[in-house]
């Protein structure tokens, strides 16, 4: 006796599984996409590769060549860098950049840790508002009014010299920028001024993402003002710190504008840095191999110190 079977039955348990065809359309509807993002990109690839890339090489290949930017040029090879790293003038306007970063990022970006939290205490006053304008103020003033002013202020009758008079301390004044033992400090003092402004609105902006329950509980906690500031504030502003510090790191050893202006690398070459340096083995000496290869070495120096800094500060999230 036969049975008869309805359907076909599974083998070994297994559901029958629907095969799904790709439509023609997915695959075009995926390539117009990928065009309309990479026809958004192209005009800004463009120009960087132009204006950024393209210079690079250009500058690597003038390294490697004895040239007065006029004649014929002819093969130095590493000649050039050799000297940029055995020239001792050469090696103490990378070490004045070096030392400009005091000045210029580690002290801006913990006066503005100090600053910024005084006002985000006083957050709802007006003195508040007005802090903030004043102390952003240096930073929208342009780089050569800056030094315009603070060579005024730093001269031997300026400002800074006359209120040292006028307290009683006259023994001690000079001409900042003239002395060879004060000229970087006193540059440094310039770029410290401008940078703050910049350091002091950032951190300010990270501290207004942090819950106030968190410094509400660490009160009922028992915790005083130093220890919410190491606690909650410190790790909570880790980007923007990042930030601030590459910024700032990246203004100091790249400086040009504030030093050329109120300086020029002198006295002697107390204040000289690499970018002056350039600058006057290009237009000046007509040295252009040697000045292409200590921009070339500018540029790795200014990579070397700032991504691991960018792995220290970021950590994690980094």
């Amino acid at each position: 006796m036969t049975s008869r079977t309805t359907g076909a039955a599974p083998v070994s348990g297994v559901a029958p599984t629907t095969k799904r065809h790709r439509t023609p359309a997915q695959p075009a509807r995926r390539l117009r996409n990928a065009a309309g993002i990479y026809l958004l990109v192209l005009p800004a690839a463009f120009f960087y590769v132009v204006f950024v890339i393209l210079p690079i090489g250009r500058t690597a290949q003038y390294s490697l060549y004895d040239w007065d930017g006029i004649g014929p040029a002819t093969w130095a090879g590493f000649d050039n860098y050799v000297e940029v790293f055995t020239n001792p003038k050469l090696v103490g306007s990378i070490l004045n950049s070096f030392e400009l970063i005091l000045y210029f990022s580690i002290i801006p970006v913990l006066l503005a840790l100090f600053a910024a939290n005084i006002i985000r205490g006083i957050a709802t006053t007006r003195l508040a508002g007005v802090s903030r304008t004043v102390l952003f103020l240096p930073q929208v003033i342009p780089l050569v009014a800056a030094g315009i002013m603070w060579t005024w202020l730093l001269a031997t009758n300026g400002l800074v010299n006359q209120l040292l008079r006028a307290i009683g301390l006259g023994e001690i004044t000079r001409a900042w920028l003239g002395d060879f033992a004060t000229a970087l400090p006193a540059v440094g003092v310039i770029g410290a001024w401008v940078q703050f402004g910049f350091c002091l609105l950032l951190l300010l902006a990270g501290m207004t993402k942090i819950d106030p329950n968190l410094y509400e509980a660490a009160r009922i906690d028992g915790a005083g003002p130093v220890r919410e500031f190491v606690s909650i504030t410190l790790p909570s502003l880790r980007q923007e710190l990042a930030v601030a510090i590459t910024i700032t790191v990246i203004a100091a050893l790249a400086s040009f504008d504030i030093i050329y202006i109120s300086t020029q690398g002198g006295p002697g070459n107390a204040t000289l840095v690499p970018g002056l340096q350039i600058y006057y083995l290009a237009f000046f000496e007509r040295d252009i191999g040697t000045a292409s290869a200590l921009g070339i070495a500018l540029m790795a120096l200014v990579l070397i110190v700032v991504l691991p800094l960018q792995r220290i500060l970021r950590g994690r999230d980094g």
